[in-house]
Formats: structure tokens, sequence, C-alpha cells
């Protein structure tokens, strides 16, 4: 399992399409955070990170995809699938070496706005005048947000042997599970708890709770749950694939 962490690792920062995933990334959420006037903290006036929190779910939503889309679709394709599942490997170590891949490239991704994080802190006025609690709140959630993206996007690219394919599929399925239970839940047949019930199945429900600064056990239930179910229906995919 290390060694398919490190190949995996090695494979997405040697090529140019790693780079220049993380470079959107930081691209995009710089942007919002620091450029445009109705989002970016000099013009908002607080000492705040929302925008940052706002923005990069949907950014998140481009980069894990394809971060993700080559883990088993390439190895369909090019038939190493088979070479790997001969080696003294279960399904399992397998799944996790990539899937712990992904997670670190997301931790990378990550680790760079910690730099918004300082700078909001020393031009606060007083210096350090920021939220803490609800700043950690919402990076833990955005890594298990990522962390629910990751395993979504390695499921649709354990479905097909076109990485192309996995991506959008894996973008379709990673916005629709963010965003689609609270328009839904807003639909006239839903009344009473039943929204809320709704409203409550998606990731955004979830998300938003926790970026407030207080970490629920529900919350993180959901996310692990999330998880997995999804690394559960990639180990069944995989396990089809033999027969």
């Amino acid at each position: 399992m290390w060694s398919i962490f490190l190949k995996e690792v090695n494979l997405f920062l040697s090529s140019l399409v790693g780079y220049i995933a993380i470079g959107v990334f930081l691209l995009g959420t710089g942007l919002f955070m620091w450029v445009f006037p109705d989002y970016s903290v000099i013009s908002y006036g607080f000492s705040s990170m929302d925008s940052l929190f706002s923005m990069a779910p949907y950014i998140f939503l481009f980069l894990i995809p394809a971060i993700t889309m080559r883990s088993f679709a390439e190895e369909i394709q090019t038939g190493t699938i088979e070479l790997l599942a001969t080696r003294p490997l279960s399904d399992w170590q397998i799944l996790m070496g990539k899937y712990l891949a992904c997670l670190f490239l997301i931790f990378v991704s990550i680790l760079p706005t910690f730099i918004y994080f300082f700078s909001i802190w020393e031009l606060g006025l007083p210096k350090g005048n920021l939220d803490i609690g609800a700043t950690w709140g919402s990076y833990i959630g955005l890594f298990f947000l990522g962390a629910a993206f990751a395993a979504i996007g390695i499921f649709a690219s354990s479905i097909t042997k076109n990485q192309i394919v996995a991506f959008i599929l894996g973008l379709f399925l990673c916005a629709f599970a963010y965003d689609a239970f609270s328009s839904i839940s807003r639909l006239p047949i839903f009344f009473g708890w039943a929204d809320t019930f709704v409203e409550g199945l998606g990731i955004n429900f979830h998300y938003a709770s926790i970026s407030r600064g207080l970490v629920d056990s529900r919350d993180l239930l959901y996310f692990f749950s999330i998880i997995a179910v999804f690394l559960f229906a990639t180990k069944t995919a995989l396990e089809k694939r033999k027969w």
C-alpha cells in the first residue's frame, strides 16, 4: 500500500496536470480572496476568510475529479489493473493506497492557503482580529469535503476506462452530492421535518455546519459515512472486473 501511495503521488507531481490543478486552485482562491471586489477581504473591510471557504468547494468540484480521474481509469485502460490484482495485495490495500495519495494531494493544495490566514491575521485591526474557531472549523470542514469528493471521484474512475468520462462523472456526482439536496429540499413537495431531512443528505449542509467553528460528531459521522459508502462501492466495482 505504501508503494502504491508513493507511486500515485510521484505520478501526479511529475505531470504537468498536477501542477496546473493545484495552481488553478490557488489562483482561483487568491483572486476571490484579494482581487475580485465583490469578494475580496480588502473591499469587504472585515478580518474574515469567508470568501475562501465559500468558493473553495466549487473549485474543488473541478480540482478533485481532475486528481482522481486517472486513479483506476488509466489502470483499466492500460491493463495494469490485472497486474496489480496478481500482486500480493488485497483490493483494500490497492484502493486505500490510491485514496490516501489523493488525500495527501488535497492537503498539499490546501496548505498554501495558510498564507491567507497569516496575512489577514497581520492586517487585522487590532492584529489578530480573526475568528480562530470558525477558521479552523472551516479548514477541517474543507478537508473532509475534499476527502468525500476524493472518494466519489475514485468511484467514478473505477467504473470506466476513459479518464475524461471519469472526470465528467466525478464532477457530476460531486456537484450533486454537494448542492442538489439543498435545492431539492426547497421543492413544495416537502414540508416540516422532511425538507430538513432532505437538506441534511447533502454535503453542503454539514460543511456549513462545521464551518461555524463547532465540530459536531454528527457532521463527522456523515462525512465518514459518505467516504465509506463510495469506497465500498469502488471495491465492489473492482471485484466485478475480476469476473
